[in-house]
């Protein structure tokens, strides 16, 4: 296929803009509730389909002539899009959400905050993954295990016993704490509580106030997110100056990365750089764990005969104790619940990309700059690769291997997770601490709604009833309230 021009009209095929509204209307379904209204779509239109028929959208690029946004399914449309690199790029969504304009010393962050290997494209991204792959190799990732068990236990002693818990809670406080120590050497204390609640704070503004106002003055939400953006900035500069002044390897991810060098072009990473990698690596390493985990829970909260299978191979291996890593090996069904829950109820629900060049994707002609959302959602419950998607049914995987593109919970191409080991060993353990020493209970008549667009996490939490593990799987089950069920079976 030939193209004309740069600027192509986009002509994949979706619903007209409305009058007097036009795409705005679009716009507000599909982030209101993106898998409701992606699912609509893709019942109308197939496999590929515009979020408004002749483009004229912008949800993700930061780039100021987005043609338009083009959403798809299927394993052979994500294969096509996730293994041509120069042509879908990726964008950090910083600069998107929180705007670049006027770059001064207080606004200087966005260039590099959230973005490392998720906003890096061509050869910098390849150079930058040669160079952080060490940080991830299986034995460095090993040597975090005892960090992981330390700081699971010190979470679930503080846990009583028939008290409820918003349990989403206490894993993000978990997984934060883990990412702390491992990515920066923090321990678990008041240094390790600050940085987490800064890392938090940044990573999770009032994108919204901050999109509608972006004025600079005191008492905006977009002049507290520069403060704290900035406070963020300070503190892991003087801890990247204490680092290299040490010389040493700590054992963390940032002190590695601190010594990286490219073999190929003997190139190390500047300081905006690791900036740029540690907070991209602390927000997926703690978010999209927090939320699979979460999501676990309520699975086999409400599959009685899952948790008691799953707790039998527990305890038949590590006898209440934490898992080696030998033993982790020796328990497989506890990565089939994990990884059929990551499949039924996906922690990332879309993978984006913008075209860089012109080019066609499912006999359709895209112009360059056009928006390209990958649904991990849809492509997860077609139930010509997983039949009866909706069943919770882990021993599924005793048959079936689906490729990276059938099964696109850590992506695939050469943007795969980087932290994909470190992100199972680290859920494997947690899970199996957790459900030895208790039984986690929904709260009566509690209601579960989907919260999604970059992750997908329950709305109001997760109340649960905390129990010593006294295997009364039947208690509690049912009842269950809210949108949730549209996408598992539930009793």
């Amino acid at each position: 296929m030939k193209y004309s021009s740069h600027n192509l009209s986009l002509s994949v095929p979706g619903p007209n803009p409305l009058p007097v509204f036009g795409r705005a209307i679009n716009t507000f379904r599909f982030t209101n509730d993106s898998i409701k209204y992606t699912h609509h779509l893709f019942q109308t239109y197939g496999p590929i389909v515009s979020l408004a028929f002749g483009g004229g959208t912008n949800l993700y690029s930061p780039l100021s002539n987005c043609p338009g946004t083009v959403f798809i399914y299927g394993p052979e449309l994500i294969r096509q899009v996730t293994t041509q690199d120069e042509i879908y790029y990726r964008y950090s969504l910083t600069g998107k959400f929180y705007g670049k304009r006027n770059l001064s010393a207080r606004t200087k962050p966005l260039n590099y905050f959230g973005v490392g290997l998720f906003g890096e494209n061509s050869d910098q991204h390849r150079q930058h993954r040669r160079l952080l792959m060490p940080a991830f190799h299986k034995q460095r990732i090993e040597s975090y295990r005892n960090n992981i068990v330390a700081i699971t236990q010190s979470v679930l002693d503080q846990m009583q016993v028939n008290e409820h818990y918003d349990i989403a809670k206490i894993l993000k406080l978990l997984t934060m704490q883990v990412s702390t120590k491992t990515l920066l050497g923090y321990d678990i204390g008041e240094k390790s509580n600050e940085i987490n609640k800064l890392l938090r704070d940044c990573l999770n503004p009032n994108s919204l106030l901050i999109a509608l106002l972006p004025f600079d003055l005191p008492g905006l939400p977009y002049h507290r997110f520069f403060n704290m953006l900035a406070q963020f900035d300070h503190e892991l500069r003087n801890l990247i100056m204490h680092k290299r002044h040490k010389g040493l390897d700590d054992g963390d991810i940032l002190s590695m990365l601190i010594q990286a060098r490219d073999a190929e072009s003997g190139v190390s990473l500047s300081e905006d750089e690791l900036l740029g990698h540690t907070s991209a690596i602390f927000a997926a390493g703690y978010d999209t764990s927090s939320h699979a985990l979460t999501w676990t829970l309520f699975l086999l909260s409400q599959h009685p005969h899952v948790a008691a299978d799953l707790l039998d191979e527990l305890e038949n291996v590590l006898y209440g104790e934490a898992p080696t890593l030998e033993q982790l090996q020796q328990l497989p069904f506890l990565e089939q619940v994990i990884k059929e829950s990551m499949r039924i109820l996906p922690p990332i629900p879309w993978n984006v990309r913008v075209t860089a060049q012109p080019t066609e994707l499912g006999g359709y002609a895209l112009p360059k700059g056009t928006e390209i959302l990958m649904s991990v959602y849809h492509t997860h419950h077609m139930s010509e690769i997983y039949p009866q998607p909706e069943v919770f049914h882990p021993q599924r995987w005793q048959t079936i291997q689906p490729t990276v593109f059938e099964y696109n919970s850590f992506g695939s191409g050469q943007r795969i997770c980087i932290g994909a080991a470190f992100a199972m060993m680290e859920m494997k353990i947690i899970l199996a601490i957790l459900l030895q020493r208790y039984r986690l209970q929904c709260i009566p008549s509690l209601k579960v709604d989907r919260q999604e667009f970059i992750t997908l996490a329950p709305k109001y939490g997760m109340t649960m009833t905390v129990h010593k593990q006294d295997r009364q799987f039947h208690q509690g089950v049912g009842g269950i309230r809210g949108n949730v069920r549209e996408m598992v079976k539930l009793t």
